[in-house]
């Protein structure tokens, strides 16, 4: 059955992918070749302005569940313009297959081409066991407005198991490979003082820009929980903490406009 696999228990887990490709139409506008998703990854397009296309990705169904792996894929061509959300939260679910379930992002961005990646917070739920990962390949004049927001646990809830990996490579060289591990079974400290401190959402913004190359941004902290750093070329990482989603976007949304 197409876009299934069966694992080891024999419970069937869905494999899933959608692509997304943004090419300059020649005209001064975006166009969108490949626009294409399976299973509970649908894409959509969205009204976009002149120079810049917009998708919006709509779960289909519910998940991920355990034993399911998703992989999101865009490409953002040179010279091309492209913005990503997300219709709702994706909610990471415990199911029938036992073992974790896997969510990959796969991010292109060519010289001059534009990506915002704008998804809706991920919430990990009670049971769930999700391992993200999240690569952005970055050329060096290339520009990406990166948004991960996690909120572990729903109300009143305590969180599953959530695993995250946040890779960004400019021109070729990696300047950020950071992991997060929270929830049962992560390593102990993770609630503690010196990584979540209690809270239960934490979001990281990445910016990429040629012009942070000739102009750095300086490391500073921005009010109660986040803190601006300077990366090892032309990029910005934001990391915060809060007490829920809304405060989480708040601060980042904030962030993002303290960065021009």
């Amino acid at each position: 059955m197409d876009g299934v696999t069966v694992g080891v228990t024999g419970v069937a887990g869905v494999k899933a992918t959608a692509r997304i490709g943004a090419r300059d139409d020649g005209r001064g506008g975006t166009s969108l070749p490949v626009l294409e998703g399976e299973g509970p990854l649908a894409v959509r397009r969205t009204r976009g302005s002149a120079d810049e296309a917009r998708v919006m990705l709509v779960g289909a169904m519910s998940g991920p569940l355990g034993g399911d792996h998703f992989t999101v894929e865009a490409e953002v061509a040179e010279g091309a313009r492209l913005r990503v959300g997300s219709a709702a939260a994706t909610i990471a679910l415990p199911g029938q297959a036992k073992g974790e379930s896997r969510y990959d992002v796969r991010l292109t961005v060519a010289d001059r081409g534009e990506l915002h990646w704008l998804p809706e917070q991920l919430i990990s739920a009670q049971g769930s066991e999700l391992y993200v990962t999240t690569r952005a390949d970055v050329a060096a004049t290339g520009r990406l407005v990166l948004r991960e927001e996690q909120v572990l646990g729903r109300a009143a809830e305590q969180p599953g198991r959530l695993t995250s990996r946040l890779t960004l490579c400019v021109a070729g060289r990696t300047v950020l490979d950071q992991e997060l591990a929270c929830g049962p079974g992560a390593p102990a400290g993770w609630d503690g003082p010196a990584v979540l401190a209690g809270h239960r959402a934490v979001g990281q913004l990445i910016v990429v820009r040629p012009e942070f190359a000739v102009e750095p941004v300086a490391a500073r902290v921005l009010g109660d929980g986040a803190v601006v750093v300077p990366l090892a070329g032309p990029a910005v990482l934001v990391s915060a903490l809060a007490p829920d989603a809304l405060k989480l976007r708040r601060v980042l949304d904030e962030a993002l406009a303290s960065l021009g």
